[in-house]
């Protein structure tokens, strides 16, 4: 790969630049992806996190993991977990638990398998040593900043 600059020049770029340009890069090839396959992002953690889940889980279990996710709030949360409701991915019982429907969980494999994909298209170079460092970096950032971010 043929990088902006020298080493050298390098280091003395900008990290809010470079982040925002990884950010803007990655999170549009991923919802492009997605797009395709007709959901969106949020949708995708929705399911994501009922698909994984060891018990069914509240929309309040749900939206508190994923309302800071990328700014998306509990308003788009809430209304992305009715989408998943509506287009039958998902149910929501009585009591407020929800499930992934048959459609939901093969839908959910369908969409794994291409996450897969977009992942080693992302890592294509990249070793595991030099992700681990460059999340170690990022962090490292938030954390000089007084930025408060965690991931689940």
């Amino acid at each position: 790969m043929e990088y902006s600059h020298s080493d050298d020049e390098l280091v003395k770029q900008p990290i809010g630049y470079w982040s925002w340009a990884a950010y803007k890069a990655v999170v549009s090839r991923t919802r492009g992806a997605l797009a395709e396959l007709g959901t969106t992002q949020p949708q995708w953690w929705v399911l994501a996190q009922l698909a994984r889940a060891e018990a069914p889980r509240t929309r309040d279990d749900v939206c508190a993991v994923l309302r800071d996710y990328l700014d998306t709030g509990q308003d788009t949360v809430e209304t992305e977990i009715d989408a998943t409701v509506e287009r039958g991915w998902v149910t929501e019982s009585a009591g407020g638990r929800l499930q992934l429907t048959a459609g939901g969980r093969t839908f959910f494999d369908k969409v794994a398998a291409v996450q897969g994909e977009l992942w080693a298209e992302r890592h294509a170079g990249i070793s595991d040593e030099e992700y681990l460092t460059t999340l170690k970096v990022l962090q490292r950032f938030v954390h000089n900043t007084g930025g408060t971010a965690w991931h689940h």
